[in-house]
């Protein structure tokens, strides 16, 4: 079976954990694809060539501890706007998607660019002020000291660099269904997105 869901959004908006509660669910492979992004944005950080640092991209950078922090974001959005670099992610992402047992693809261009015959795509969402309280807290569990304004901001920024980069922009697949999380507990948002993909699964 071949059963792609794509889920796009942008960031702390619930989108990781909608995917990986869906593949779970599924029981469907699951792919962070910002997590590419960040694994090379560590690695410009620690003085690589983008194209370098792609290519000799191993899983196990996928799982390095520092990928969260905002410094490594803010390196991730900055390559995520090299045409290189995403040119060399795509294959990889798109045989990730199609992969035999189905798959699950979070990230902001997985709809529109790496996978637009998904048979699921959601967009999912939240206001800036929520999402940056999201990230807030999160950053606070790790141990990042950094105040509500600076996330705020950087929430912001990484909105416009990711809506407005010439190449893939972060904006919802024409079939997308859109799932708002603004006022949604977990529970609820993922609910919702399991009696979505289980009617298409119906059909």
């Amino acid at each position: 079976m071949r059963f792609t869901i794509a889920i796009d959004g942008p960031a702390a908006a619930g989108k990781g954990t909608i995917s990986k509660a869906l593949a779970s669910h599924f029981s469907l492979a699951h792919l962070d694809t910002g997590l590419l992004y960040r694994a090379v944005g560590a690695q410009v950080l620690a003085g690589a060539d983008p194209l370098v640092a792609v290519k000799s991209l191993h899983p196990e950078d996928l799982k390095a501890s520092t990928l969260r922090s905002p410094e490594v974001a803010l390196a991730a959005s900055k390559v995520a706007v090299l045409a290189d670099v995403r040119n060399e992610l795509l294959a990889l992402q798109r045989s990730f998607a199609r992969r035999l047992g189905g798959a699950v693809l979070d990230g902001r261009d997985i709809g529109t660019v790496i996978c637009p015959e998904a048979e699921v795509k959601l967009f999912v969402t939240a206001s800036a002020m929520v999402r940056a309280g999201r990230r807030h807290e999160e950053l606070r569990r790790i141990g990042t000291v950094i105040s509500p304004e600076q996330v705020l901001a950087d929430v912001l920024a990484r909105d416009a660099r990711d809506a407005d980069r010439a190449i893939a922009p972060m904006v919802p697949a024409e079939n997308a269904l859109v799932i708002d999380t603004s006022k949604l507990a977990i529970g609820e948002a993922v609910a919702e997105a399991i009696t979505i993909v289980q009617k298409v699964i119906e059909l």
